[in-house]
C-alpha cells in the first residue's frame, strides 16, 4: 500500500531509493534564510550543475536571528534576505531562479489557508518537478516554523495539483513529480553529493549573520570547526550507502 493510499498503511518503509533524475526546475522551501542550504544545498547545488533551475521560497523574515537584545531587527529582516540571495547565487551559479519571501514573522508561521494559498501560487507560478521542504512529522522538532513550513508544503502540493482548490489565483494546476523532505523522521532516499560539499558550504557561508547562532563562530576566519562538522555529517550519511558525501531525505513520488 502506497503512504497516500486510503486505509493503514504499511508497517515497514520500503527499500532506500538513490538519486532522482536531476528536474528541469527544483523548489526548495525554508522555513527561514539558510534552512534550505542545511537541509538540502548539496543536492540543489549537483542539479544546478547539471542545469536544473533551483528556485527558493522562505517563508519568515529571520527577524529572530539573533541573540543580540539591541539588534536593529528591521535591518536584520533586510540583512538576511541579502544574505539567502546570495545563497542561492552560490548554491546554483547560473541556474539560480527566483528567490521568494512570504515575509511571515520568525517565531509566528502557521499553515493557515491564507499562507497555503501563497505557497500554492509559487508552486503553480514556478512548476517545479520537484519539491523540497522540511519533514513535518520529525519527533521531537523543537521549532514551530519548521514543523509548519513542512505542514504548508505538503498541504501545498495537494491544493496546487488539484484545479478546485484557489481557483481564483488565475494559475493552472500543476503537479510536481516528487517530494524530498529533509530532517526526515524516517529517510528513505539518499543523494550522492560527494562533489559538492565545497558549495554547500559557500551557499551556508553566505549567511554571514548566522555564524554566531547557527554556527558557533564570530567570524569567517573562525568558521573551520564548523565546516569539519557539516563535513563529518554528511560523511556519516553516505557511509551506510558506499559514498563520500550524501544528504537523505524522505522521498514520496506518489504525489
Amino acid at each position: 500500500m502506497a503512504a497516500n493510499d486510503p486505509g493503514q498503511p504499511s508497517l515497514t518503509l520500503s527499500g532506500w531509493t538513490r538519486d532522482l533524475a536531476v528536474p528541469a526546475v527544483a523548489l526548495a522551501v525554508g522555513a527561514h534564510p539558510d534552512d534550505v542550504e542545511f537541509g538540502a544545498g548539496g543536492t540543489l547545488a549537483k542539479w544546478a550543475a547539471a542545469g536544473c533551475t533551483v528556485h527558493h521560497l522562505i517563508c519568515t523574515d529571520g527577524s529572530k536571528g539573533t541573540w543580540n537584545v539591541d539588534d536593529d531587527l528591521p535591518a536584520l529582516v533586510v540583512r538576511r534576505q541579502a544574505e539567502q540571495r546570495a545563497a542561492a547565487r552560490r548554491l546554483a551559479g547560473s541556474c539560480a531562479g527566483e528567490v521568494v519571501f512570504l515575509g511571515r514573522v520568525d517565531g509566528e508561521l502557521s499553515a493557515d489557508r491564507d499562507t497555503v494559498a501563497d505557497v500554492v501560487r509559487v508552486i503553480r507560478a514556478l512548476r517545479p518537478g520537484v519539491v523540497l521542504g522540511h519533514d513535518p512529522w520529525k519527533r521531537y522538532r523543537l521549532h514551530p516554523d519548521h514543523r509548519n513550513a513542512g505542514l504548508l508544503v505538503c498541504d501545498a502540493i495537494i491544493a496546487a495539483r488539484d484545479p478546485h482548490f484557489f481557483p481564483d489565483q488565475g494559475l493552472a494546476h500543476h503537479r510536481p513529480d516528487a517530494l524530498l523532505l529533509w530532517e526526515a523522521d524516517e529517510p528513505n532516499h539518499v543523494e550522492d553529493v560527494g562533489e559538492h560539499v565545497d558549495t554547500k558550504l559557500a551557499a551556508l557561508e553566505a549567511h554571514e549573520s548566522q555564524f554566531e547562532t547557527t554556527m558557533d563562530a564570530v567570524d569567517a576566519a573562525s568558521l573551520d570547526p564548523f565546516r569539519a562538522r557539516v563535513r563529518t555529517r554528511l560523511a556519516e550519511l553516505a557511509g551506510p550507502h558506499d559514498l563520500r558525501a550524501a544528504e537523505v531525505f524522505h522521498l514520496i513520488a506518489d504525489l
